[in-house]
């Protein structure tokens, strides 16, 4: 309904921030990782947002970016993770982070959210994997962006795969991320090599 909404920062908490827009003042639920993120009071911000309405509430959640209301939407579309659930979630890890989670099965980091428990956060994972792809990730563009011309798409494809092998051990998305990249490829080498190779930089 609302695509987004650019205004001035009146008030900011850990839940809500109130933009004033040509006069009127908006509240916007936002999570703690956004609030921490956003200018000062008086300041101009523009957030993407999703709109909520029910017969006792209309509510606006905001995002600084249209992946994170992208995923947001993504995890709303699960049986009892509603909207103040989805902002729970976003509040103890990014949208990269939870895309990593539910390709691994870590459904550990996903219920150390508030209010989501071992069942729910599985549930999570059960109908997001087949939604959610390592192509999806800022990790993914990052690793393009780097990498070297020759072989650019061949290379990419490998290293992503040797990055989701790593998390699926285990392993953190930013450590996995920084051995893969530590690798230096030769023609021919295929995943397994290149996971070999990246496990040495783990220690």
């Amino acid at each position: 309904m609302i695509a987004f909404v650019k205004g001035i920062i009146d008030d900011i908490s850990e839940e809500n921030v109130v933009l004033d827009v040509g006069g009127v003042g908006y509240n916007i639920k936002i999570s703690t990782g956004t609030a921490a993120e956003l200018p000062g009071i008086g300041e101009e911000v523009k957030l993407y947002t999703y709109t909520c309405v029910r017969e006792d509430m209309f509510s606006l959640f905001g995002f600084l970016s249209r992946d994170e209301l992208e995923i947001f939407k993504k995890l709303i579309t699960v049986n009892g993770i509603g909207p103040k659930g989805g902002l729970a979630i976003l509040s103890v890890m990014s949208a990269d982070s939870l895309r990593f989670a539910i390709i691994s099965g870590d459904a550990a980091s996903i219920s150390k959210a508030p209010g989501i428990g071992k069942k729910t956060a599985e549930r999570v994972i059960l109908d997001l994997k087949d939604k959610i792809s390592l192509e999806d990730t800022l990790v993914h563009k990052e690793m393009q962006h780097k990498l070297p011309d020759s072989s650019e798409a061949l290379d990419a494809h490998i290293r992503n795969d040797a990055v989701e092998a790593l998390v699926a051990l285990g392993y953190s998305v930013t450590d996995a991320l920084r051995a893969v990249k530590e690798v230096h490829t030769e023609e021919n080498m295929d995943v397994e090599t290149i996971l070999k190779l990246a496990l040495k930089n783990m220690f």
